[in-house]
C-alpha cells in the first residue's frame, strides 16, 4: 500500500511520525470509455480557449480567480508556496471530542494512518490505545492535495482511522427541505411500526453490504463479451394498500419468516413474486 502523505501527528509534546494511506479501494469501481459510435475510436478532449477558440497546451494554462465579471487575478505556483501552513507536515491534535458531537453529515473521506518506521511504533500505539480507552476522537488539520482539511482520528483495531470532515458551512440545513413543517405520525400506526422495527432488528454485520449494482453490471458486461443472452427478471408490482393494513401484514409476515443471517452469496433464483421475464440478444 502506497502512502499519500508523510509527516507527524503531534499530541501535545508527543510527536509521532506517520504515513497516511487511502482507505477506499478505487479498483472496485467499473469505469467506461467514451467511444465514437461509428468506429469505436476513443474520444479525446481538447482544452480550447472560449475567447479566441485556440486549442491550448498545459504550459499555456494559468489559474485565475474571477473577482469581477471577466476580471481575473492570476495565482501561480509561487503564490501557493507562500501559504506556509503547519498542517502540510504536522497534524496537530487540537482537542478530543465525543463521537455523538460530530454530526454524520460532516463525515467525508476515510483514510488509514500508520506508524512511519519502528521508531514511531510505541508512540503510535500509545495514542491508539488512549483513544480506544477514553472513547474520545482526536481532531486536527492536515493539508492533502493542496487543501487543508479537518481530520477526525478514531481507533480502528490495531491502528488509526482518519476521517476527512466537511466544513459545517458546506452542509445544508435539513430545515430547508420543503413540507417538513407540522409532520406528525398517527399514534396507532406508530405502535405498529415500532413492533415491525423490533421484529426486523438484526446485527449490522448480518446485513449483506455488497455492491449489487456493480455485480449485476459486471454480469451484463461478461455476458456481452461472451456473446450470451441477458436474462432480465422483472419484479411484479405490488398493489397499493393503506398504511394500517400494510403494517399489520408486514408484522405477520415478519413473525412467520424471521430475519436470517445474510450469507453474502449472490442469489441464483429470482425473488419471490418475480414472475415475468424477458430475453434480449446481445448485438
Amino acid at each position: 500500500m502506497r502512502s499519500i502523505w508523510k509527516g507527524h501527528i503531534r499530541f501535545s509534546l508527543v510527536t509521532i511520525p506517520v504515513r497516511i494511506y487511502g482507505a477506499i479501494e478505487t479498483a472496485e469501481k467499473i469505469s467506461f470509455n467514451q467511444l465514437h459510435k461509428e468506429d469505436f475510436g476513443r474520444i479525446g478532449y481538447e482544452k480550447r480557449c472560449k475567447k479566441c477558440s485556440e486549442v491550448v497546451k498545459g504550459d499555456d494554462i494559468v489559474k485565475g480567480y474571477q473577482y469581477e465579471p471577466d476580471q481575473y487575478v492570476i495565482v501561480n505556483d509561487e503564490d501557493f508556496e507562500k501559504i506556509k501552513l503547519k498542517s502540510t507536515k504536522i497534524i496537530e491534535i487540537e482537542g478530543f471530542v465525543d463521537q455523538k458531537d460530530v454530526h454524520p453529515t460532516l463525515y467525508d473521506t476515510p483514510y488509514f494512518a500508520g506508524p512511519d518506521g519502528a521508531v514511531a511504533s510505541k508512540a503510535y500505539a500509545l495514542l491508539t490505545e488512549t483513544l480506544a480507552n477514553s472513547g474520545k476522537l482526536g481532531i486536527g488539520r492536515v493539508v492533502l492535495r493542496d487543501r487543508e482539511s479537518i481530520m477526525l482520528m478514531s481507533p480502528e483495531g490495531p491502528g488509526l482511522m482518519l476521517y476527512k470532515l466537511r466544513y459545517p458551512k458546506e452542509v445544508r440545513s435539513i430545515a430547508s427541505v420543503p413540507e417538513l413543517d407540522g409532520l406528525e405520525a398517527d399514534k396507532e400506526q406508530l405502535k405498529l411500526a415500532q413492533t415491525l422495527v423490533d421484529s426486523m432488528t438484526v446485527n449490522f454485520e448480518d446485513i449483506e453490504l455488497s455492491d449489487r449494482y456493480k455485480d449485476a453490471l459486471q454480469e451484463v458486461i461478461d455476458a456481452k463479451v461472451a456473446g450470451k443472452e441477458i436474462v432480465i427478471v422483472e419484479e411484479e408490482e405490488r398493489p397499493v394498500v393503506d398504511i394500517m393494513t400494510a403494517l399489520q401484514e408486514s408484522i405477520t409476515q415478519a413473525k412467520k419468516q424471521p430475519m436470517k443471517k445474510a450469507t453474502g452469496k449472490r442469489a441464483k433464483t429470482a425473488a419471490s413474486g418475480s414472475k415475468t421475464s424477458k430475453k434480449k440478444k446481445t448485438g
